[in-house]
């Protein structure tokens, strides 16, 4: 990994910064696969739907994700969903990740599970998640804090777990990091309830 690009909390030294993010579009399949999947099983609202303005034989779709964020999708009743997977490499889409609050957790396992979809969960150290595939073979990450991080701190208590995980000299950040970063910064952050699962780290110790 690089030292030459340091983790850090304050604005870099750019000509301008942006100010979250607004959207992100995907060439989607057809709407009602697109709208079982995002709609009736994520449960985001569609809020919007038109012509895509850049092609208007396809429909476009606009989904909240819970915060007023949005992902849009391309779709087209001719296009079938494909729930084999995609192809990776330089520039592709490795994965969505979508927030769920920690006391729905469980709730959204079941879910997965009686809608028939594959499914892993991992402590990541500092968050924990499920993975899943959408309709067109996507993968989807559905991660909830550990913690109860302020939304305003959180590029704050973030880069603190990394100089600490850094000065403990170990490869990844770790729950105790985390914890130790929230304690630093004076956060009184309650630990959420969840069950215990594998790391997931792919050989990364």
């Amino acid at each position: 990994m690089s030292e030459e690009n340091p983790v850090t909390a304050d604005l870099p030294d750019s000509p301008f910064h942006t100010t979250g993010t607004d959207h992100v579009t995907i060439w989607g399949s057809n709407e009602e696969d697109t709208v079982a999947f995002y709609r009736d099983l994520l449960g985001m609202r569609l809020v919007l739907r038109q012509p895509n303005l850049d092609d208007p034989s396809q429909t476009h779709l606009f989904f909240d994700t819970g915060d007023g964020r949005i992902v849009t999708f391309f779709v087209s009743d001719d296009r079938q969903s494909n729930r084999g997977g995609q192809r990776g490499g330089v520039g592709s889409v490795h994965h969505l990740c979508f927030s769920v609050a920690p006391e729905e957790f469980g709730e959204m396992v079941q879910a997965i599970e009686d809608d028939g979809r594959n499914y892993n969960i991992f402590d990541r150290g500092i968050f924990y998640s499920l993975y899943t595939h959408d309709n067109n073979g996507l993968v989807i990450e559905l991660s909830t804090d550990k913690y109860d991080i302020p939304d305003d701190r959180r590029a704050e208590v973030l880069a603190k777990t990394q100089e600490i995980r850094e000065a403990d000299g170990a490869d990844y950040a770790k729950d105790e990091h985390l914890a130790e970063a929230l304690e630093a910064l004076g956060l009184d952050a309650t630990a959420h309830d969840l069950p215990d699962a594998a790391s997931g780290v792919g050989g990364v110790e």
